[in-house]
């Protein structure tokens, strides 16, 4: 092929501009040229990054494969590429994967495809997956799955949740599951069949796909803020294919799982492999219905167990009392015995005080009475002295109560003349401003009389000298006063 253009003139020769090429030309080149350099298909490893499958079961699958790769100079190298698995050989490919493996293609997964290079002028470079090898892919997520184990092993993380005491009657439950999943409905039926009372908190997570690690993680995390409030953690879901239960191989799950300060219990519906979760919890069951057989049965262990042990305690009970109820009649015999003895001591001992008692009795009363007629000499001669100096203290004090009388007589005799004498002045007094007042009040009635107007029907006024003649009517006015007066024949009085 010649060279596109010529990088140096050679010598002797003038320089020379390179024709221009198209685009599509130049294309067309770099196809023949890959076409030519990888006539073959080839093997090739890598991760599916991006994966768009057929649409309505019909159609192609289109892939990003990824692979890390290490330069000459050391640095990491991310290589990139299309694919694409044509419709006719997806029918194929796909269900074969999925039954060799157990599960679909999808991002994450390492695969080994049979790959043809191809380019296109207008879609560029581009693989055409002829052929998938699935022991790969198996052999690749059993290569994960035993480094997870490793490092949980290397970590301690496979034996701490079994190192923990799970509760003698587990009933407190914190319950990881999908609220509409059948295994969670079969769990609360078999725990309401069982006659044991059980606390259900159902904490709702994502139980497969790609974001279950995190919806669990996310559960446990809620958990763990109220383990004071549960007894055990129980992860459960229904049964369902390799692909379902892949979320269960996740290390960063199994390591919550392991380092969670409470027993976790699974039951996440498998029935041959073990999950990496199930390695790392306390107790890996196979299904949700056995955890609550499990749980179940593990009180009526406890209920059997108690209920001998309360047998074994009445026993117990039953063989003491009777041994003791025999000592306490064999100690009753003794004593009985014993109260005799010590009782007609007793009464001995009591005869013999109550005669010392009656001795030493007699003996204070006649004490006591020589004392007592000494006693009463004594006050006898006592009462006298004290009788005489009450006489000579009494005569005293009447004398001198005399003397003080006198003298108060005659005080209260000068008081007594002194106090008649200013009454009688006072009396005086009073009579002379009385007739005055009296002779003063007649002077001011004369007045008023004097002062006093008659006056005829005409309401004039008129002389009474002479009298007036019988049956005149006269108007008398005195103060603001009127009244009327008629006067009479004989009598010469009015009214």
């Amino acid at each position: 092929m010649a060279p596109l253009y010529n990088r140096r003139s050679e010598a002797g020769l003038p320089s020379q501009r390179p024709a221009p090429m198209g685009l599509a030309e130049l294309l067309r080149r770099v196809r023949d040229s890959l076409t030519m350099s990888f006539p073959d298909a080839y093997w090739v490893a890598g991760e599916i990054a991006e994966l768009t499958l057929p649409r309505f079961g019909s159609g192609h699958c289109y892939l990003t494969l990824t692979d890390q790769s290490q330069t000459t100079r050391g640095a990491q190298l991310k290589a990139q590429a299309r694919a694409t698995i044509w419709a006719a050989r997806y029918e194929q490919l796909g269900p074969q994967f999925e039954q060799q493996t157990g599960q679909t293609l999808r991002p994450g997964l390492r695969v080994l495809v049979r790959v043809s290079v191809k380019f296109h002028e207008q879609y560029g470079l581009s693989l055409d997956v002829l052929a998938i090898d699935p022991t790969y892919t198996v052999g690749d997520l059993a290569r994960q799955r035993q480094e997870a184990i490793a490092k949980l092993e290397a970590q301690g993380l496979l034996q701490r949740q079994k190192e923990l005491p799970l509760a003698l009657a587990p009933q407190r439950l914190a319950v990881i599951s999908s609220p509409t999943a059948a295994g969670w409905q079969d769990f609360l039926e078999q725990l309401g069949e069982s006659p044991y009372d059980f606390s259900v908190s159902l904490f709702p997570a994502t139980m497969q796909g790609t974001d279950s690690p995190a919806s669990i993680l996310g559960a446990l995390t809620q958990i763990r803020r109220r383990r004071a409030q549960f007894d055990a953690v129980l992860l459960i879901r229904g049964g369902g294919s390799k692909t379902d239960l892949l979320a269960f191989d996740d290390y960063g799950l199994a390591a919550a799982i392991g380092s969670f300060p409470l027993p976790v219990l699974t039951g996440i519906g498998h029935e041959r492999d073990e999950a990496v979760v199930d390695l790392a919890a306390h107790l890996a069951l196979k299904t949700p219905t056995a955890v609550a057989v499990f749980l179940t049965e593990r009180l009526a262990r406890l209920d059997a167990v108690l209920d001998g042990y309360g047998g074994r305690i009445r026993e117990l009970a039953l063989a003491q009392r009777q041994g003791h109820e025999s000592r306490l009649l064999t100690l009753a015999h003794l004593l009985r015995h014993a109260a005799k003895g010590t009782s007609r001591q007793q009464q001995a001992q009591l005869d013999m005080l109550q005669r010392l008692v009656s001795q030493a009795a007699h003996q204070q009363v006649q004490q006591a009475h020589a004392d007592l007629s000494t006693h009463i000499r004594a006050l006898r001669r006592a009462a006298h002295q004290a009788a005489r100096r009450q006489q000579q203290q009494l005569r005293q004090l009447g004398r001198e109560l005399a003397r003080r009388f006198r003298h108060v007589h005659l005080r209260r005799r000068e008081q007594l003349l002194r106090r008649r004498y200013q009454l009688q002045l006072s009396t005086q007094r009073h009579v002379l401003q009385l007739g005055y007042h009296l002779a003063l009040a007649e002077q001011r009635q004369y007045q008023a009389t004097a002062m006093l107007r008659v006056h005829s029907p005409a309401v004039a006024p008129i002389s009474l000298h002479p009298v007036p003649s019988a049956g005149t009517i006269l108007h008398l006015h005195q103060a603001g006063v009127q009244v009327a007066v008629r006067v009479l024949p004989d009598s010469g009085a009015s009214t």
